[in-house]
C-alpha cells in the first residue's frame, strides 16, 4: 500500500533500504515479514512521504494505517505494474511452476546468444547475460549487448522455455521460444526471437537465436550482475561452443521458396535442433 502511495518501485525500495529487491518482494506477498531492524529502516524511507508514520503504524490493520495517514484506498485498487492474479501472464507463471521446480538448475548461469541483425545483414549479435532463480521462485532473465539492457522471466513449459524481455530502449517486448533438454545441464539452445526492429518503422521481425552457456552462478547476486558487465566487454567463449559453421548456418538459413521445395522451413524440428545437455559423467544429448 505505500508503495503505491508512494510511487517507489521495488527496485528503488531495496536500494533505499539496502536489502535485495528479491526480499522486498517476498515483503509485498506476505510470505515472510520484516524484522525490527527492517521496519525501522522502512519506516524512515517512507516517512518522506508521510511526515506522521511512526514504527507502531506496522501493526494497524491496512485500512486502519491508510485512514490515519491519509490514503485514499480507492487511487490504489488497480496498479500498472501489478499482474493481476487471474491474468493470462499469471496462468502462464502458474502454469510453469512445477516443472521451473524440478527444472530450474539445468537452466541457471551464465549465457551468450547470438542473433542475426534486423538493420545489418551478415552481422551477428552477441548479447550476454544470466538465468537465475529467485527466491520467490520465479526465473529471472538479464541480458546486455549492442548498448542495451533486456530483462524479464523465463518459464518453462513442455519441454520449451518461453522468455519474456523489456526493451527499454526500444520499449517493446521482446519474445523468445527455445527447445529445452532433458539432460539435467543445458548447454546450448535454440530457437526464435520476435521483436520490433529499431528501424523507423519498427518493423516487426522473426529471427532465429542460439543460447549457449558461459558458466555457472557464484551465488552472490551482485558479484554475478557486475560479471555480465565484464563479459559484454572481455566477450568470453561459451564453455563448449556451437561450431562457427554450424552457428552460421542456423542463423542464416535459407527458408524461401527453394528451402521449401528442399523440406526445409523455418520451424525447428528434432533432428535440426541445437539444444542439448550434459550429465556429471560427460554424456551429451
Amino acid at each position: 500500500m505505500l508503495l503505491k502511495a508512494s510511487s517507489l518501485s521495488r527496485v528503488a525500495l531495496a536500494h533505499k533500504v539496502g536489502v535485495d529487491k528479491s526480499l522486498v518482494g517476498r515483503w509485498v506477498k506476505g510470505s515472510i515479514h520484516p524484522g525490527e531492524h527492517n521496519l525501522s529502516r522502512l519506516t524512515a524511507v517512507f516517512q518522506d512521504h508521510f511526515a506522521h508514520l511512526t514504527l507502531a503504524d506496522w501493526y494497524l490493520e491496512e485500512a486502519e494505517m491508510a485512514e490515519r495517514l491519509g490514503i485514499s484506498r480507492r487511487s490504489l485498487d488497480k496498479s500498472p505494474n501489478e499482474v493481476c492474479a487471474d491474468s493470462p501472464f499469471a496462468r502462464i507463471a502458474e502454469a510453469s511452476g512445477p516443472e521451473l521446480a524440478l527444472r530450474a538448475e539445468c537452466y541457471e548461469g551464465f549465457w551468450r546468444t547470438a542473433r542475426p541483425s534486423v538493420l545489418m545483414p551478415d552481422q551477428v549479435f552477441h548479447d550476454y547475460g544470466l538465468f537465475r532463480r529467485r527466491e520467490d521462485g520465479m526465473m529471472e532473465v538479464i541480458m546486455e549487448g549492442a548498448g542495451l539492457r533486456f530483462e524479464g522471466w523465463l518459464f518453462p513449459m513442455s519441454g520449451n522455455l518461453y522468455v519474456f524481455l523489456f526493451d527499454p530502449v526500444g520499449r517493446t517486448p521482446l519474445i523468445v521460444l527455445m527447445k529445452g533438454v532433458s539432460l539435467p545441464r543445458a548447454i546450448s539452445m535454440d530457437g526464435l526471437l520476435l521483436l520490433s526492429a529499431l528501424d523507423g518503422n519498427r518493423t516487426p521481425a522473426a529471427l532465429p537465436i542460439v543460447v549457449e552457456r558461459l558458466g555457472d552462478l557464484s551465488g552472490d547476486r551482485q558479484a554475478d550482475d557486475e560479471a555480465i558487465r565484464r563479459m559484454v566487454d572481455e566477450k568470453p567463449e561459451p564453455m563448449d561452443p556451437v561450431p562457427s559453421d554450424r552457428l552460421r548456418e542456423k542463423l542464416y538459413a535459407d527458408v524461401g521458396p527453394a528451402a521449401k521445395d528442399a523440406g526445409k522451413d523455418l520451424f525447428l524440428i528434432a533432428t535440426g535442433a541445437l539444444s542439448r545437455g550434459t550429465t556429471q559423467a560427460g554424456l551429451l544429448g
